[in-house]
């Protein structure tokens, strides 16, 4: 039998359509459009509206991959749901699953934060490599609308909704997942957090439970951009080291859209020219695991990025993880 090979074939986006300016929120909080784009490169973000849930924002996602890669709903043998913020906290994989009508495909949830589109990615090659599967499914989609602090303006100018998914398809002919690598450091975890909290409740003499519910988020800016900074360039040659490549071999780079400081320290430090670099957190923000298959698929559809194409990408964020993943586009 022939070694199975990963081909990423179709790609798909979505997101809400109430969008929140930089002036907007300059009326919530003590802060500026030019204070924020100068720091970050935002100038808006799309926040998911109270009757949108994060199963229906990833099934409008996985329906255009699904129709980009000619395939049915039917077609798709698993799905892998990349988010922090599930509509349930069971999962929410298997109700994106019900909406499509993808009835044969097995679906759960992974949670990496803002490394956990590339962690599927990964993860959905191996079902592929092994020939256990045909068709995955993977959607990075988070709504941290909900989770934000919308009087904290260290981290409310940051954060925006979005979902982006892509089909994979085991091949025999090649294999175009050329490399990757992940990290995880727990030590860090303090760094960045979307924590829960309790209180103590009694139910017996000598039992106590906690229960609560989760806080919003918080962030140490400055440990998580010194962090980035650092581990991205490295993961990512690691990748392309994997990959037998080097970064004259790449033709985009596709970071986690966090920081537009962060994205051009990155590929400074990688001697990538910014010609090559695609961002779109101007007009979405930080949409955590959802903003590098956001990314790479409006630059499909804007003809940007096309079949053969090599594409460099990596996810950090909260864990502290990272992780890098160089593929060729389409079959």
């Amino acid at each position: 039998m022939k070694a199975i090979g990963v081909s990423i074939i179709g790609c798909g986006s979505a997101v809400p359509e109430q969008v929140m300016t930089n002036d907007d929120l300059s009326l919530l909080v003590e802060t500026s459009d030019e204070w924020i784009r100068t720091r970050t490169g935002i100038s808006k973000r799309h926040l998911a509206s109270t009757d949108l849930s994060l199963s229906e924002l990833s099934a409008q996602a996985g329906t255009q991959a699904i129709a980009m890669a000619q395939l049915t709903p039917g077609d798709i043998d698993l799905i892998i749901l990349a988010t922090s913020t599930a509509d349930d906290l069971f999962g929410s994989a298997a109700k994106v699953q019900a909406i499509l009508q993808a009835n044969r495909a097995v679906a759960f949830d992974l949670t990496a934060a803002c490394s956990g589109f590339v962690f599927a990615l990964i993860t959905a090659s191996q079902f592929l490599r092994t020939g256990v599967y045909k068709n995955v499914l993977v959607i990075g989609a988070d709504i941290l609308s909900r989770w934000v602090d919308w009087s904290d303006r260290t981290t409310c100018v940051l954060f925006g909704d979005g979902a982006g998914a892509v089909v994979c398809q085991g091949i025999t002919e090649e294999d175009n997942l050329l490399g990757f690598a992940m990290y995880s450091d727990g030590k860090q975890h303090d760094a960045l957090n979307l924590g829960y909290h309790g209180t103590d409740k009694g139910l017996k003499e000598g039992i106590k439970v906690n229960q609560g519910t989760y806080q919003p988020i918080t962030m140490k800016g400055r440990d998580v951009y010194r962090f980035a900074v650092e581990k991205v360039p490295e993961v990512i040659e690691k990748a392309l080291f994997n990959a037998q490549l080097t970064t004259d071999d790449i033709d985009w780079l596709i970071l986690h859209q966090a920081n537009q400081r962060i994205i051009d320290s990155v590929a400074k430090r990688l001697k990538i020219p910014g010609e090559k670099v695609i961002a779109n957190l101007d007009e979405y923000g930080n949409t955590s695991a959802a903003s590098i298959p956001l990314a790479l698929d409006e630059a499909v559809r804007q003809g940007k990025i096309k079949p053969g194409d090599i594409v460099a990408s990596s996810g950090f964020g909260a864990g502290l993880t990272w992780g890098a993943a160089v593929f060729r586009w389409g079959s």
